[in-house]
């Protein structure tokens, strides 16, 4: 009889490893710089990824099955860090993604919810599956912008940053097109960055598309900062 995993004895192994770093002084400055939304260990990026890389050379990453348990348990932590190493986790698991991880995805962006996680779900996680499953990007796409969710909308403005050439132009345009109004500053500030990528690729097509539409400032300066520096 195959054994039950046991998500919250193998979160509690991270744990461990985690706690050994922990920094209160650091872990002080963390919180205030994410404005006290969370408590943190107080680990910088680079002992954090250090001392988790060290973990899973010794223990054995979840099966996929299972990751979904190891996710949620830890999205239940306190400590920040534990959905930064979950958000991490699943992206070594790019090349199994199944149709129905999309959901485990949408938790991850529906609760906890800030930058700090949300813009790597959209990148890491969810452009990675929108390749995988590009099928799935109009039905998302379409439910997350009439939602009224900053972070589902900042998500259907970022999963594209690392498509480069495969961006797909229309539906960036029109996203930014029906998020032209809105006040909020992290939708504005998306809309900046998802503009400045592509601008990488396309700089006539986004200098052409911000003369067109009337954007925020923010968004249009955001927008133009490549571009201006090529001039």
């Amino acid at each position: 009889m195959e054994k039950k995993f046991a998500a919250d004895l193998y979160v509690d192994r991270i744990s461990s490893k985690l706690a050994k770093l922990a920094d209160p002084e650091s872990a002080i400055k963390m919180s205030n710089y994410m404005q006290k939304k969370f408590d943190f260990f107080g680990i910088k990026a680079q002992p954090r990824r250090k001392a988790v890389g060290e973990f899973f050379e010794k223990e054995q990453r979840p099966a996929y099955n299972n990751i979904e348990l190891v996710i949620k348990k830890m999205w239940s932590l306190p400590e920040r860090e534990y959905q930064y190493v979950g958000t991490e986790l699943l992206i070594k698991y790019q090349q199994q993604y199944q149709l129905d991880i999309i959901d485990l995805f949408e938790f991850m962006l529906l609760n906890k919810s800030w930058w700090d996680t949300v813009d790597v779900i959209a990148k890491k996680l969810i452009g990675s599956y929108f390749k995988t499953f590009p099928a799935q990007i109009k039905p998302f796409t379409d439910r997350w912008l009439a939602s009224d969710n900053i972070w589902l909308q900042r998500t259907c403005l970022l999963f594209q940053l690392a498509y480069k050439e495969k961006t797909d132009q229309a539906l960036l345009f029109n996203l930014c097109f029906s998020l032209q109004t809105s006040q909020e500053f992290f939708i504005q500030k998306g809309m900046g960055w998802a503009l400045r990528e592509y601008s990488k690729t396309n700089p006539s097509a986004v200098e052409k598309f911000i003369k067109v539409i009337k954007l925020p400032t923010l968004t249009i300066r955001e927008s133009l900062k490549i571009i201006k520096k090529r001039k």
